[in-house]
């Protein structure tokens, strides 16, 4: 009995340490100048990835999204497909959190402002102008996770057997019909469990 009071509860210790990614609010828009795209995702972490950002090991998160055209008569055309890294990772001499895309850097003083601008997606441009058909109905998905590919060797193999460097969201998808006139919000998708 006491052996099982124990497994249990390294069990519950285990599913709390881990992490996770869920999207919430995912909206298409279209604008005078094409289209674009607002998300926001519930990223956290874990107990262990938290400790490894915080003893200076980077952690590079992607961010896939692909906007398709279902056709009866073949397979689905690609329309548009964006893929975004962005690294997170600690200055222990500055005590600061640096999240990056690109060339674009952004310091935060706490580990929990770097993932509010981490999990927030706003107004990215997606399509321009006349490169969706206005009233046809595309497939659209988005999905963020780790990439475990770019950690240090050593946390890689540590990677391959434990769940707690196992973070990402599920690829969330659904049915995108642009309209004719440009609007504030459209086409938005609620993200539930």
């Amino acid at each position: 009995m006491r052996l099982a009071c124990v497994l249990a509860l390294a069990a519950m210790t285990t599913l709390a340490q881990a992490g996770s990614i869920e999207a919430k609010t995912v909206t298409l828009n279209q604008t005078e100048d094409g289209t674009t795209l607002s998300a926001e995702f519930n990223v956290d972490l874990g107990f262990r990835l938290e400790d490894a950002v915080s003893r200076g090991v980077p952690l590079y998160f992607t961010l896939e999204f692909e906007l398709t055209r279902p056709r009866w008569w073949w397979s689905n055309e690609y329309v548009v497909s964006r893929t975004i890294t962005y690294r997170l990772s600690y200055a222990a001499l500055t005590r600061q959190y640096r999240l990056s895309t690109g060339n674009l850097h952004r310091n935060f003083t706490s580990l929990e402002e770097a993932l509010r601008v981490l999990s927030t997606i706003g107004n990215m441009s997606i399509a321009d102008k006349g490169t969706l058909k206005i009233g046809e109905p595309y497939a659209a998905g988005i999905r963020m996770s780790l990439d475990r590919s770019q950690l240090p060797k050593p946390f890689q193999v540590d990677a391959i057997g434990n769940r707690d460097w196992h973070v990402d969201s599920h690829v969330y998808r659904w049915t995108y019909v642009p309209s004719a006139v440009p609007v504030a919000t459209s086409n938005n998708a609620e993200v539930r469990p």
